[in-house]
């Protein structure tokens, strides 16, 4: 390492966000840039750590220490190409993921600081397209052909691989542009759908072949080709078959998110059609990234009010006990968008939607607590407070999705990202989609 001591001189600091008063007028990304010394300076307290467990928590593998040395010496274009040996993306996740290295890091098991890895990420995958270190590659052909089904995070990935690895690759997907939740899901203000086109042009240079607006049926995939690989996602969200179900005015969280990304696309709906929180009371069940996403979108969107309730108990601040190390550190989350203006509560269970005319009015709830099941397992909810009604005329469902069911495919055929493990992160769809590519590639070795 460079420098290996100026973990000891250097505190962490972050980019931060865009004026709250600023960016919830536009659907502008919300996450700021360091200057180049700044990022350089992050980058060198990437210290020496002997066992960079980093490269463990990653789901890539990504090499964190070597990146962050070149970064810190400003080898920026050796960043960028020891980055791309472990990831294809680095513009994606450098911007969504949650940063499992960061919460392995050294420094953060040692003194809850750790580098600064995603946003550094993010620093060198945008140098390298200013500067042209992204180059296009022209793989040698093998003569096979595979066909890609699904254009998200796993899709993507598992096609680039494939690519380089010599197959003719034709992506198919149902929507009209790639990049599946990335684009559909993610709101502008995380990931700017610029962001997806860029690398998905590079795709096209390199050979890739997609195919928009086909739904392939999984069991009549199309003729032609010599393997397949599924990554059709988890379409099916978690929904809340409760009284009042039917109300206007109640949706699923995708409803809300994928027509306003396409409203920024340029298409438009009718009044009956539109999804929209403007001068409404909004009230998201469901606590994690896509509720929050929810809320960011509310506020853009002009809500009177937000309320966002969560089943679980809340976690604590900083440190939870009942997830040490190497578990995944169950704490507090607030957000770019909570911190736009939102009623958070925990341990909150839904009861009825209420409505006036067909029309949603408000949501009854009951405050709950959840005690040790004797017999293991799920602990079990016991009511803690009498029933209320939240004041609510537009209601957004993001509780997750359903682990998707899949028929016998044949020996050809591989599933990959969350169509088979069912919803999670964006970096382990990639990954996926890598290693499902090297089993295609397995199918084909001499």
């Amino acid at each position: 390492m460079g420098n290996p001591k100026a973990f000891l001189t250097v505190p962490r600091k972050e980019a931060g966000y865009r004026p709250i008063i600023e960016r919830i007028r536009d659907f502008g990304e919300v996450e700021q840039t360091l200057n180049t010394r700044d990022r350089q300076e992050q980058a060198s307290r990437c210290m020496d750590c002997g066992v960079p467990f980093c490269h463990w928590a990653c789901p890539l593998g990504n090499k964190d220490p070597e990146w962050n040395d070149a970064l810190y010496r400003g080898e920026w274009e050796k960043a960028y190409k020891l980055l791309k040996k472990t990831n294809p993306f680095p513009e994606f996740t450098g911007r969504i993921c949650p940063a499992l290295c960061e919460k392995a890091c050294v420094l953060y098991l040692t003194t809850g600081e750790a580098v600064t890895n995603r946003e550094n990420e993010c620093a060198i995958a945008e140098r390298a397209f200013l500067e042209g270190y992204v180059t296009i590659e022209h793989p040698e052909r093998n003569g096979k052909r595979v066909a890609v089904i699904g254009a998200g995070p796993a899709g993507l990935s598992a096609a680039t691989h494939l690519n380089y690895a010599g197959f003719e690759v034709t992506v198919f997907d149902r929507n009209e542009a790639a990049g599946g939740l990335l684009r559909y899901g993610i709101p502008n203000f995380k990931l700017h759908k610029d962001v997806i086109d860029r690398r998905i042009r590079v795709m096209e240079q390199e050979g890739v072949k997609f195919i928009y607006g086909q739904a392939i049926d999984p069991e009549k995939l199309p003729d032609g080709f010599d393997a397949y690989v599924i990554a059709t996602g988890t379409p099916q969200a978690r929904d809340l078959n409760i009284p009042g179900r039917e109300l206007k005015g109640v949706h699923l969280a995708l409803e809300l998110l994928a027509q306003q990304n396409r409203v920024l696309a340029g298409q438009t709906f009718s009044d009956d059609e539109r999804v929209t929180a403007q001068g409404k009371d909004v009230l998201v069940i469901g606590g994690g990234d896509t509720g929050s996403d929810c809320i960011g979108t509310a506020h853009r969107q002009g809500a009177k009010s937000v309320t966002q309730i969560e089943i679980m108990p809340k976690p604590p601040v900083g440190h939870n006990p009942n997830t040490p190390w190497p578990n995944w550190p169950v704490i507090l989350k607030t957000t770019s968008s909570h911190e736009e203006g939102c009623t958070r509560r925990w341990n909150i269970n839904t009861l009825e939607f209420l409505g006036d005319g067909g029309r949603l009015t408000g949501v009854r709830v009951q405050p709950i607590d959840w005690k040790p099941n004797p017999e293991g397992g799920r602990p079990i909810m016991v009511e803690a407070g009498e029933p209320e009604v939240i004041k609510a005329d537009i209601v957004f469902l993001a509780m997750g999705f359903l682990k998707p069911q899949h028929p016998q495919f044949a020996d050809n055929v591989v599933v990959c990202g969350d169509a088979a493990s069912g919803a999670s992160l964006v970096v382990r769809a990639i990954a996926s989609g890598r290693d499902a590519a090297a089993r295609v590639a397995r199918m084909f070795a001499k």
